[in-house]
């Protein structure tokens, strides 16, 4: 199976670098798993193709402010991205300099507070704030939204309410990039949804910017998956249970939300799980929970589309990006959206015949 059988062609005017005028206004294409079958609409008839007994699983992870800016006591500029929080007051993070700062160093951000370089792993820098100012405190105070690379701008207080979920919990802060899937989703849809009896559930994964590494290897059996941290809790396992046994869907809000369903359910039934992740889904992936997916239309080559090339199958996965490519549809975080059922053949499908 190689990289390159995920590869299409996207026109760059296709990517949206802008959010939807209203969070529900995109368009939504609907990809019927075992048919191949697809159908147009807009965001709000997922009202219409959700039935009563469905339960949403949404991730409510809350994206960061994690880029800031600071010097070196030398003077050189620096660019942080923060990867991960470890606690009140370490994180682990991204740094882009003329040269690496040292462990032992300090480097003074923009508000003036003096952050100290206490150890290194691998190409990320863990950096300590001082005691009186928690880490969370000074990102919200002088950080910087982590727009996706591809949204090459820069980020401006819009993207502050616009690239985070309208569910998303304060309590839940450390996400990096947003779980894109989500950002559709606004108060009177999810009202509707809940007064048409379509149960909701939350985990938590906090994405990290290792969402957006390509695949290196041609061979994609030999991607290193990054790692990220998750929590799907007791009531979520029983809410799981509850849809499986009155003959109700499992629908993932976003690949994020996939990862978590699948990783605790590795034992063959779905079971309280809280850390690390690095889950790798591509065709062949036998899906053990999730029965259909909100997700948006992911980069060429990238372990999301793998993700949803093993859930819709290969060619009817691909098929669908061809035509959302000839109906210009808007790609990627800021982008429309698909919904899709499991292809309940996608396991035994040949990947990369003509399609």
């Amino acid at each position: 199976m190689r990289r390159q059988d995920f590869y299409y062609d996207l026109p760059d005017e296709l990517i949206a670098r802008q959010p939807a005028a209203e969070r529900s206004g995109s368009r939504l294409l609907r990809l019927e798993g075992e048919t191949g079958a697809m159908q147009h609409g807009q965001f709000p008839d997922l009202l219409h193709w959700l039935n009563a007994g469905d339960l949403l699983v949404f991730n409510n992870t809350r994206v960061i402010p994690a880029r800031v800016y600071g010097q070196k006591p030398s003077g050189g500029k620096v660019e942080i991205l923060v990867e991960r929080v470890l606690d009140s007051h370490r994180v682990l993070a991204h740094t882009r300099a003329s040269r690496s700062p040292k462990v032992g160093s300090q480097i003074l951000l923009e508000d003036d507070t003096a952050v100290t370089v206490s150890a290194r792993q691998e190409a990320l820098f863990e950096l300590e704030f001082p005691a009186d100012k928690p880490a969370l405190q000074v990102l919200e105070a002088i950080g910087h939204m982590p727009l996706p690379p591809y949204i090459d701008r820069e980020d401006d207080l819009g993207d502050r309410e616009r690239y985070q979920t309208v569910y998303s919990d304060p309590g839940k802060a450390g996400a990096v990039a947003a779980p894109t899937a989500g950002l559709h989703f606004d108060e009177p849809l999810l009202e509707q949804l809940r007064l048409k009896g379509v149960e909701m559930a939350f985990v938590t994964l906090h994405v990290g910017a290792g969402t957006f590494q390509p695949v290196r290897v041609d061979n994609i059996t030999e991607h290193h998956m990054h790692s990220e941290i998750m929590e799907l809790d007791a009531t979520v396992c029983e809410q799981v249970q509850r849809t499986k046994a009155r003959g109700g869907r499992v629908v993932a809000v976003g690949t994020t939300s996939v990862r978590c369903l699948e990783t605790a359910s590795q034992s063959g039934e779905i079971r309280p799980y809280q850390g690390e992740t690095n889950i790798f889904i591509y065709p062949s992936y036998q899906y053990r929970i999730v029965d259909a997916l909100v997700t948006n239309f992911h980069l060429p080559e990238s372990t999301l589309l793998m993700l949803v090339s093993a859930f819709a199958g290969y060619r009817y996965a691909m098929a669908a990006y061809d035509e959302a490519v000839a109906e210009r549809y808007r790609f990627f975080s800021y982008g429309d959206a698909m919904f899709i059922t499991r292809n309940p053949n996608a396991t035994t499908e040949e990947i990369g015949l003509e399609r």
